[in-house]
């Protein structure tokens, strides 16, 4: 079938296998021609291809064909099949969540500016910038600078008043280099007070 790289979940005592997750963001490849997707009730699904193409049959709803860098947005419980070998972006959200995916490119020897987001709700907010390929360093601009290789992702969260970062992003390479962004808004989980 292939394999799941976790990148980040909510809260972060929470377990995949238990499905006890607010949010999670993953990257994973599929490496079977065809297969059908572990059923997650409860849960959205939002996919993104990096690499590769691929079919998604969601039995009674649609059907896509996805290359790099097109996405599709579907519930847990569809029965899903695929065709195709890909490496994908995942975001698996329950609950009170809201998310938007976008892929972008920023030219050799240039930058682009990530505008940030004043709060909406009262929830908070994750901001993800995963580099699809190429080598980006990525600034806050208050003295905070990143540098995010191939594979790596950048996670920022939201300030104390609920707004996201707006976030610089540097090439300095001659190449043009691929990044995904994503950002999740979501209720705080309560803090569980220890039992005596």
């Amino acid at each position: 079938m292939g394999g799941t790289t976790e990148i980040a979940i909510y809260p972060k005592n929470a377990v995949y296998s238990r499905r006890d997750f607010v949010w999670r963001i993953s990257s994973a490849r599929v490496e079977s021609e065809e297969s059908e997707f572990t059923s997650l009730p409860g849960i959205w699904r939002l996919i993104m291809v990096l690499e590769g193409d691929i079919t998604l049959e969601h039995e009674h709803h649609h059907s896509v064909w996805l290359r790099p860098f097109q996405q599709d947005a579907f519930a847990g419980d569809w029965m899903t099949r695929s065709r195709g070998m890909v490496k994908d972006f995942d975001i698996m959200l329950s609950g009170a969540c809201t998310r938007q995916m976008q892929a972008v490119s920023v030219q050799g020897q240039s930058s682009l500016a990530i505008p940030g987001e004043t709060a909406q709700t009262s929830g908070k907010g994750k901001k993800a910038v995963l580099v699809v390929d190429g080598m980006i360093v990525a600034s806050t601009g208050m003295d905070e600078t990143w540098r995010i290789n191939t594979g790596d992702a950048l996670l920022l969260t939201t300030d104390h008043q609920g707004a996201t970062r707006s976030v610089r992003l540097f090439n300095q390479s001659n190449v043009e280099a691929h990044v995904v962004l994503a950002t999740i808004r979501y209720e705080e989980v309560p803090r569980q007070e220890p039992r005596a």
